[in-house]
């Protein structure tokens, strides 16, 4: 299984002056979740339910934090209302790390599909969000641009994790 350094991508968080970690953990993300709470200096919010964690990023955000949100793309599915009404409808520049529960079966074919896998990239597509796929050789460009995208847009914009941090 292809994995991404927990280590790099909390350098990468550092690069861009990420203050708060904002989400759920699950499979893929237990990992990072677990070396975030050791660290002093990102500040880790984990909530319920996802669409809470757009509410909490945004106010973050508008108190002058830069948040980061971390969640699956079933999560992202289910918080869509909550993610239209704040970062979305009030421009703000949030950047979001979303686990891509289903890739590879998704994209080698054959066997059974993971359906979240199928509507993730045509929903963001649809919902406008920019994003770029993260490769462990090269997360923190790949960080550096969706933060860059996020703040030229004033809009949120994304990366998705296909693979489980280690």
């Amino acid at each position: 299984m292809n994995t991404l350094s927990t280590s790099a991508l909390i350098d990468a968080f550092r690069d861009q002056g990420v203050t708060h970690v904002v989400g759920v953990p699950d499979n893929g993300s237990r990992r990072l979740f677990e070396v975030l709470w050791e660290t002093d200096d990102i500040e880790v919010i984990l909530v319920s339910r996802e669409g809470e964690a757009f509410g909490l990023a945004t106010g973050l955000h508008v108190g002058g934090s830069t948040p980061l949100v971390v969640i699956q793309n079933t999560g992202l599915l289910e918080a869509g209302d909550a993610f239209r009404g704040t970062p979305y409808n009030m421009r703000i520049p949030l950047v979001m790390l979303i686990g891509y529960r289903g890739f590879g079966g998704h994209r080698e074919g054959g066997g059974r599909i993971d359906t979240a896998a199928t509507f993730l990239e045509p929903t963001l597509d649809a919902w406008r969000i920019p994003y770029v796929f993260a490769d462990p050789a090269d997360i923190k460009a790949q960080l550096s641009q969706a933060f860059d995208t996020a703040k030229s847009t004033s809009l949120p914009s994304a990366v998705l994790l296909t693979m489980h941090t280690e």
